[in-house]
């Protein structure tokens, strides 16, 4: 059984230039460190070069498709330019779409309003809420998680034998989980969906950050990234495949850009002829900022051979899952088993540690930045830890005291920005906190693990 695999080429590259890579943070314990951001998963650090290009283009700002003038043409060609880059780096097919969105969430949302009335939606309780929870109008079912990639296509494939035959029918997953880093047989899956009549979107927040995705040649119909996990800013995403959907369903949002014509009938309404292209479903004043900032990343990942970031990036993992595994009372959380290939994510939990607990002291006493929580994905973070769907617990407010066991893990996550030395640094702090204990006393507030600054150190 395959699935996505990393890259072949080992060769060693340095990490990217990232913005923060020189910020230092003070430390409860006294003094400062250069602060050691482990949370690509959640948002990763801008690449230079990204925030570079966006400041050169920033003079020249302009309005988008709506001005004669100079700065409102050049602005017009630099964002359907970047759909352009984004539809090269995605390799997407002659016909598809690249849609501008605000983030994955926004996309599956947009793509969740198109599908027909009567389509059924198959997704795995193992996804992104963002890829859970859109799908309110169809008819979903939730597949059980999978202990392995084949179980995840056989799952598919009985669900499917099972549905209606003429109906139309969506499968949604994710090409790498947010909680393990494992990588998902998509490929597999992608054949599975349409051998039974099914399209299929690839939820790629966390992997195209971290590997390559072509949408040919993974026979995916759509796909949906962020911006802010691409190493660019906030506020912009993408939603790119098959146009037909997005063409016969209403406007994602009713206004200027997505119309193409609007005129008054006798009877004192209004008629509309929307866009059939992609501005059908980006009306407003488009994220022109965002939109260039992706296309930069995707220019800058590609032109750095993304198969030695591929390469460097697993040596990392492999650094932090042998340094973990050197901890007795850590549990490294997994669906398909520690072979399973996986990106730079990794969760855990630690035996007589609350998670928040934990992860402040990483922050606090050594200038690490992690997450802790059940990551937007709390279905799969419940069925991992083995406790009640029912049990206590949400996503950043643990209800544990510190040092009491929480329903909550630990993610460390890195990627093309990363340097060795926060590697280094977080397996050295994870062995210290383990073996010697927190040197600070911590209390809750607000629903969060902090250092009591009232008290001495313990």
């Amino acid at each position: 059984m395959s699935v996505v695999t990393a890259a072949t080429d080992r060769s060693i590259c340095s990490p990217l230039p990232v913005l923060g890579k020189d910020v230092t943070v003070p430390l409860v314990t006294g003094g400062e460190v250069t602060y050691a951001a482990l949370d690509y998963a959640a948002s990763a650090p801008a690449l230079q070069r990204v925030w570079d290009d966006v400041a050169a283009y920033a003079p020249y700002y302009g309005s988008v498709h709506r001005g004669a003038g100079y700065l409102s043409q050049l602005s017009t060609d630099l964002f359907e330019n970047s759909r352009k880059a984004v539809a090269e780096f995605l390799g997407c097919r002659a016909g598809d779409q690249v849609i501008f969105t605000r983030s994955t969430t926004d996309s599956l949302n947009l793509l969740a309003a198109a599908v027909p009335a009567d389509c059924q939606v198959f997704v795995y309780e193992t996804e992104h809420h963002a890829s859970l929870l859109p799908w309110r109008d169809a008819r979903v079912t939730y597949l059980n998680a999978p202990r392995t990639p084949a179980q995840a296509v056989e799952a598919l494939e009985r669900a499917l034998a099972g549905r209606d035959p003429h109906g139309p029918a969506l499968v949604c997953v994710t090409g790498a989980s947010n909680v393990t880093g494992e990588l998902w047989p998509v490929k597999e899956l992608a054949a599975a969906a349409h051998a039974h009549g099914a399209r299929i979107v690839l939820d790629a927040a966390q992997l195209a950050p971290h590997h390559p995705v072509d949408i040919d040649e993974l026979d995916v119909d759509w796909v949906a990234f962020s911006g802010h996990k691409l190493y660019a800013p906030f506020g912009s995403g993408v939603l790119a495949g098959r146009a037909d959907w997005l063409q016969d369903a209403e406007p994602y949002l009713a206004g200027g850009g997505a119309s193409r014509k609007v005129a008054r009938r006798t009877d004192g309404g209004v008629d509309v002829e929307w866009h059939s292209t992609a501005a059908r479903h980006e009306a407003g004043s488009p994220n022109v900022i965002g939109v260039y900032s992706i296309a930069s990343a995707c220019k800058a990942l590609t032109e750095a051979g993304f198969d030695r970031l591929v390469g460097r990036e697993q040596q990392l993992v492999t650094r932090v899952r042998e340094g973990l595994a050197e901890v007795p009372q850590v549990k490294v959380l997994s669906l398909f088993g520690d072979d399973a290939p996986r990106v730079g994510v990794i969760s855990f939990v630690v035996e007589g540690w609350n998670s928040s607990h934990f992860a402040a002291a990483l922050s606090a006493e050594y200038g690490i930045g992690v997450r802790d929580g059940l990551f937007c994905a709390h279905p799969l973070v419940r069925t991992l830890l083995g406790s009640d769907p029912q049990d206590p617990g949400e996503c950043g407010a643990p209800e544990a005291e510190p040092g009491e066991r929480s329903l909550n893990a630990i993610r460390v996550s890195f990627g093309a920005g990363t340097p060795d030395e926060h590697i280094e640094r977080f397996v050295r702090a994870v062995k210290e906190l383990v073996s010697e204990g927190a040197q600070w006393k911590y209390r809750t507030e607000d629903g969060r693990c902090v250092p009591d600054r009232g008290t001495a150190q313990v």
